[in-house]
């Protein structure tokens, strides 16, 4: 399995960070979670975050999109910290953030073009109730961003007869609506067949590399890693063991991560 991603160079950057986090730790009543943890992710970059099933990875998105708040240490997030924020500021900070997730989160019994244009109800001031009560600008957005996944000619289909790869692909165009900064994608590939996973993350990246936003992806699949991201974060109970540029990283670190975490069981 392969993907034609092109490879970018890591560098330091002097940019302000996307999402800076600084010796955070996160419990749930006895169960430490995130054990004080230190990331600075930088606009542009395409971050696999990857580690065994329970190593604190989805808590740490949850972290970043404001569902959570640290039990101690400090995060930013584009400027801000989530925790800080009350509802209507977190709101429009969620506004800036996108968030993919592993079972697609779309509406089944609807349009793909309207799930979609649900991706733009930040920017609205009122609900809306089918393809019709959006502006025409944002139809025309829905449209164009449908026909970057591939999806144009889907867009009056209802999403529950969609493929799994495809439905992942609106749930993508969804997010472009909000022309998010950061994007978090939480195992987006983990429910579909390899062909499908290979095409969702091309797109991503694709998307990515042409729009400028960040991406913090957790996979499992550590060929897929290897192959979309600049930079492979490694979680293993509830601390980072490898945070490097992917060019400097190889398959046998990334599968060590998991070896180990098995005989620590």
């Amino acid at each position: 399995m392969t993907i034609a991603a092109q490879e970018k160079t890591v560098s330091t950057p002097t940019t302000q960070p996307s999402v800076a986090i600084e010796s955070v730790s996160m419990r749930f009543g006895d169960n430490t979670v995130l054990r004080d943890v230190d990331l600075a992710v930088h606009p542009g970059q395409f971050v696999a975050l990857i580690g065994p099933s329970g190593a604190g990875k989805s808590t740490l998105l949850r972290l970043i999109n404001g569902g959570h708040r640290p039990t101690a240490g400090r995060l930013t997030v584009l400027g801000t910290d989530p925790a800080a924020c009350g509802r209507r500021e977190l709101q429009r900070l969620r506004t800036r953030v996108g968030f993919v997730f592993q079972q697609f989160g779309l509406v089944g019994r609807v349009s793909a073009m309207e799930n979609v244009l649900m991706g733009a109800l930040g920017s609205l001031r009122l609900p809306r109730y089918g393809i019709s009560t959006y502006p025409r600008a944002l139809r025309e957005k829905a449209v164009a961003n449908l026909e970057r996944v591939g999806l144009a000619d889907k867009r009056f289909q209802r999403c529950d007869t969609l493929s799994g790869g495809q439905q992942q692909r609106v749930a993508i165009a969804r997010t472009l609506m909000q022309d998010a900064e950061l994007v978090l994608a939480d195992e987006p590939v983990a429910s579909l067949d390899p062909n499908a996973s290979v095409s969702v993350l091309e797109t991503l990246k694709k998307l990515s590399a042409e729009d400028g936003f960040t991406v913090i992806c957790s996979l499992h699949q550590v060929d897929l890693a290897l192959a979309v991201s600049d930079r492979v974060v490694a979680v293993r109970d509830g601390s980072f063991i490898l945070d490097a540029p992917t060019s400097q990283t190889t398959e046998a670190e990334i599968r060590a991560v998991y070896e180990r975490a098995k005989a620590t069981k």
